[in-house]
C-alpha cells in the first residue's frame, strides 16, 4: 500500500492507533450531541451507500450501518490497530451491511461515484495533502453527493486540547506550520474553503459548533486515556517528568471536569457540508 502520509500512518500503526483501539469507552454512545450534529446533517436514507473517511475503530461506521440498514457503509483507516477493533465489532454486532478497509484516503481506490454520502468525525486533518485527499473523496460520489465532517476550531478554543498540555507544559501556542497535517490543519474558515472549492466541492457551509466530549468515568481514567496521546506522549518524550507524575497532574487538572455521568471538556468544532 502507498501511503503519502508515512508519518501519520507510523503513528496510527504504533502506540497512537493501539492506545486509541484499545479506549474503554468505544461504541458505548458517549458522544451523544457530537454524532446528533453529524448525522442530521448527513441525512442517512435507509438504501444510501455511505463512506465514512478515518473510520478509526469504526463507531460512526456502525452508526451510520444502522441508518443505511437497506445500504451498504465503507470505512477506510489508516491504522492496523483501530480496524482490527472495528472488525472485531462488527462480528460481535452481527452487521453484515458494512466493511472496513485499510488505505490512505488521498489515495486509496475508493471508486467512482459510488456513494451517496461521505461524513467523517475528525479523520480528515491529517492529509499531506488535502486537496488531493478531498478530490479523491469526491470522485467517491455520486453527482451532488454529500460530504459532512467535524473537525476542531483552534486549539485555544478546545479544552479537551489545552487542559490536559496546559497542565503539563504551560498554555499550548499553535505550531509555525499552522497548515501542517495534524489535529489543527483546518481550523481555519477560509482554509477549508479554500481546499474544498480546489477538490472540486460546492455548495460549502462551515457551521460553529461546541460540543461537549467524554473523556472517562472519572478524572483517573480520563487522565489514564490522554497519558496515551499523541500530544501528552510528546511532552513526556521532552521532559523528565514520569508518566506515573504525568497521571497525577492530569488527574488533579481533570477533576474539575467530572460529574456523575463522566468526565467531559467542551470544544468548538466546525461542521463542515459540501456538494460534489
Amino acid at each position: 500500500m502507498s501511503i503519502p502520509n508515512a508519518a501519520q500512518a507510523d503513528s496510527w500503526n504504533g502506540p497512537e492507533g493501539i492506545h486509541w483501539a484499545a479506549r474503554e469507552d468505544h461504541g458505548a454512545g458517549r458522544h451523544v450531541a457530537l454524532h446528533r450534529l453529524l448525522f442530521e446533517a448527513a441525512a442517512i436514507g435507509e438504501t444510501d451507500r455511505v463512506l465514512d473517511i478515518g473510520c478509526g475503530a469504526g463507531e460512526t461506521t456502525v452508526l451510520a450501518a444502522r441508518q443505511a440498514a437497506r445500504g451498504h457503509v465503507v470505512g477506510v483507516d489508516l491504522s492496523r490497530p483501530m480496524l482490527e477493533r472495528a472488525r472485531a465489532d462488527q462480528r460481535r454486532r452481527g452487521l453484515t451491511n458494512l466493511r472496513f478497509e485499510e488505505g490512505d484516503a488521498q489515495i486509496h481506490p475508493l471508486g467512482d461515484g459510488e456513494f451517496d454520502v461521505a461524513i467523517s468525525q475528525f479523520g480528515i486533518m491529517f492529509f499531506a495533502d488535502p486537496v488531493a485527499a478531498f478530490a479523491n473523496i469526491g470522485r467517491a460520489l455520486k453527482p451532488a453527493g454529500r460530504l459532512v465532517f467535524v473537525c476542531p476550531q483552534s486549539m485555544t478554543r478546545c479544552a479537551w486540547y489545552t487542559v490536559p498540555v496546559s497542565a503539563l507544559a504551560g498554555p499550548p501556542e499553535p505550531p509555525p506550520g499552522a497548515h501542517e497535517p495534524g489535529m489543527f490543519s483546518l481550523a481555519d474558515r477560509e482554509r477549508i474553503e479554500d481546499v474544498l472549492g480546489g477538490a472540486g466541492f460546492g455548495a460549502v457551509t462551515t457551521t460553529a459548533v461546541d460540543v461537549p466530549l467524554f473523556f472517562g468515568r472519572d478524572a483517573a481514567s480520563a487522565a489514564g486515556f490522554f497519558i496515551g496521546t499523541g500530544p501528552v506522549r510528546a511532552i513526556l518524550d521532552d521532559t523528565t517528568m514520569t508518566p506515573d507524575t504525568a497521571r497525577t497532574v492530569l488527574e488533579d487538572a481533570l477533576e474539575p471536569y467530572a460529574s456523575g455521568d463522566g468526565v467531559h471538556l467542551g470544544g468548538e468544532l466546525w461542521l463542515v457540508t459540501a456538494r460534489r
